[in-house]
């Protein structure tokens, strides 16, 4: 009977092993879950800022203010908020303008704080000119302009070096 007793609690301490495990797994997976959400609403309201204040920005949008409204948007329509890449169109004594991907513009910041470099290099933000291709990283603010972190400036012949990857056939 002593056995008996020892099995059975035995088994109940595996069992309360597997729940607990369970558990756990279960918080794991809610968290990731969560954490996606986060990324993903960060994303959403930084595009939704951005066009709050794009006629503030650059005049208004091409198609109006409401565009085409009732489409759903595809996962391209969100803007890269934490950073980007392109090609320098207009200095001004605090920040610039670039146009990238999709010839969007983007208002990018700089502060005391921003690292810009150009190869292996430090240079000064009056280094900088109409033309050069740069990479951005940097946070969003309020009005969807990048406050940059860095700023990474590409000589001509690292950009000729860069092969550009092909587009499938139905994107053309």
């Amino acid at each position: 009977m002593n056995e008996e007793k020892q099995q059975n609690k035995k088994i109940n301490h595996d069992v309360l092993k597997w729940i607990i495990i369970g558990l756990a797994g279960f918080v794991i997976i809610v968290l990731i879950f969560s954490a996606g959400m986060f990324v993903g609403g960060m994303k959403a309201r930084f595009s939704y800022r951005w066009a709050e204040s794009y006629h503030k920005n650059f005049a208004g949008p091409r198609g109006g203010f409401f565009g085409d409204w009732q489409a759903l948007p595809s996962p391209g329509d969100f803007i890269e908020s934490h950073g980007t890449f392109g090609e320098i169109i207009k200095i001004n004594d605090s920040d610039f303008v670039i146009k990238g991907q999709s010839d969007v513009e983007k208002v990018i910041l700089i502060t005391e704080g921003t690292i810009i470099q150009k190869g292996r290099d430090a240079i000064k933000k009056e280094e900088l000119k109409v033309g050069d291709q740069i990479v951005i990283i940097g946070s969003p603010n309020e009005e969807g302009q990048i406050e940059a972190k860095l700023i990474r400036v590409f000589d001509e012949k690292e950009i000729t070096m860069v092969p550009m990857p092909r587009r499938p056939f139905f994107f053309r």
